[in-house]
Order: C-alpha cells, then sequence, then structure tokens
C-alpha cells in the first residue's frame, strides 16, 4: 500500500484506524506537501503577467523548488510510515539468548535513528518552503496573497510537527553525541522557519489591513 498515491478518504480511513501508523511523522510531511503545493499555485498566478514582470526569474525558481519539495515530501510520508514498521519489526526480533539480545538492541539502534532521520528531513523541507512562502508572499500575484500566508502557515505546522517526531524517536537513541548532533540541526532548522514566519506575519498584517 503505497499511501501517498491513496484516495484522500481512503487515506483518512486508514489514519483514523487502530494502526499506529501512517501517524504524525506522515501527516506532517503531508503537510509540507500541501504547503510546497501551494506555494507554486502563487508562482504559478504570478509569473508570465506582465505586472510582475521584475519578479519572473524569482518566480520561475519559486515554482520549480516548489514542487520538487512536494514530490520529495510526499515520498516522505510512505519514508516515515515505513521507518517506523521497521522499528517494531527490530522489536519483535527473538531475545531467547545473549547474542539474540545484543543483535535486537543493535538492530532496534539502527531502526531508531530511521525515525530520527526521516522526520529531520521533512523539517528541514518545512524550512525551505516557509522560506518559499516568504518569497510568496513578499513578490508574488497579491491577489493570491492569503494563499501564499497559508503555505507558510501550513510550512511551520508540518515543521513543527515534524519536530515533535524527532525529539520523541531522539529518546530512544543511545547515541549521545548522534543524538546532539540531530538536536542541533532540528534546532537550526526551526530557527529557519521562525525567522520566516516572524517576516511573513508582519507583511501578511500589511497586506490583508
Amino acid at each position: 500500500m503505497i499511501l501517498h498515491e491513496m484516495t484522500l478518504p481512503a487515506f483518512v480511513t486508514e489514519l483514523a484506524s487502530n494502526s499506529p501508523a501512517p501517524g504524525g511523522g506522515s501527516i506532517a510531511a503531508l503537510g509540507g506537501a500541501l504547503a510546497a503545493g501551494l506555494v507554486s499555485m502563487v508562482g504559478e498566478l504570478t509569473r508570465g503577467r506582465e505586472k510582475y514582470a521584475a519578479v519572473q526569474a524569482d518566480m520561475d525558481a519559486l515554482c520549480a523548488k516548489g514542487k520538487k519539495y512536494a514530490e520529495t515530501l510526499l515520498k516522505l510520508i510512505d519514508e516515515d510510515t515505513a521507518a517506523f514498521n521497521d522499528f517494531m519489526a527490530a522489536m519483535k526480533l527473538p531475545k531467547d539468548t545473549d547474542e539474540q539480545k545484543a543483535a535486537r538492541r543493535a538492530a532496534m539502534q539502527e531502526a531508531a535513528k530511521s525515525t530520527v532521520e526521516v522526520p529531520l528531513r521533512t523539517l528541514n523541507l518545512c524550512a525551505e518552503v516557509a522560506k518559499l512562502a516568504l518569497v510568496a508572499v513578499r513578490e508574488g500575484n497579491v491577489n493570491a496573497v492569503s494563499d501564499a500566508g497559508t503555505a507558510g502557515q501550513f510550512a511551520r505546522a508540518a515543521g513543527t510537527c515534524a519536530a515533535y517526531n524527532v525529539r520523541i524517536n531522539l529518546l530512544g537513541i543511545k547515541d549521545e553525541a548522534y543524538a546532539a548532533e540531530k538536536r542541533a540541526a532540528m534546532n537550526a532548522a526551526l530557527s529557519v522557519i521562525d525567522a520566516a514566519m516572524s517576516d511573513l506575519t508582519e507583511l501578511m498584517e500589511k497586506a490583508l489591513s
């Protein structure tokens, strides 16, 4: 079952079931993909119009990046669920002998790192989408400024949710150096989102007043 190829009603039904996956990590990726798609729409509504000729190059880049990020984030919906399933499979490994216990612990730690890496990738992409949303608000078609702002807010929410998943999965990591490195990367991405959204929010207030 490929989650990102399901119909929307089927996906929501699967999400609402008693299965723990897809869960928050996959939904963070979905939110990021929606934000990237929406910011691309604003770019498409801007480029090619004489009124916005001065920002044509920016809009071309925005559209290309937004669509690329959306495609990657859609794949991360499935990758997040796969990482969780791999961790659960590692937990079910036999533990009758000392050798089996050691192998199980090693497999669990390796799988746990994937449950950190995937949402961290989602978070980093959401930070990039937030920056694109700021460009869309600042330079895009004024008639679509609410869409650009919505893209930014979705990117921020999705990034925050991805960070939640990074943090909870880091709790199971025994490698302290690895955990510190990933936590620093997470905080750096969140700072990028905060900076972009601070400027975006200010511009939105001016545009809608």
